[in-house]
């Protein structure tokens, strides 16, 4: 029987919600993967079970926990107009990764 289970999360930039869903999308029994990043929520809707989830989630970020776990609903879908979604960062501190180099591999002379 397919379960709803919403589970927030802190979902700073784009690298970590992909990195998020493919975690997810690893999992047995899973139909559906929604992620919120207005309200830092990630829905699941599948047979999969919700402890897995969770632990596949705290794999990446160890500050996610389960919302609720409920069985799915027919959700009518109505046309938003006009509604603004935040521009996330291209990467967060956490995924970006910066590579710093000494000074030290500078020859000088020796003679001087």
């Amino acid at each position: 029987m397919a379960k709803k289970t919403i589970v927030s999360v802190k979902l700073l930039c784009l690298k970590c919600r992909q990195k998020v869903m493919k975690l997810i999308a690893k999992l047995e029994g899973i139909t559906s993967i929604v992620i919120d990043p207005s309200k830092n929520t990630v829905t699941v809707i599948g047979d999969a079970d919700p402890v897995k989830i969770i632990k596949k989630v705290r794999e990446f970020r160890k500050s996610a926990a389960i919302e609720s776990i409920g069985p799915p609903k027919e959700e009518k879908k109505e046309e938003k107009q006009g509604v603004l979604v935040p521009v996330a960062p291209k990467a967060c501190q956490r995924c970006d990764v910066w590579y710093v180099v000494g000074e030290d591999y500078y020859s000088y002379c020796a003679i001087l």
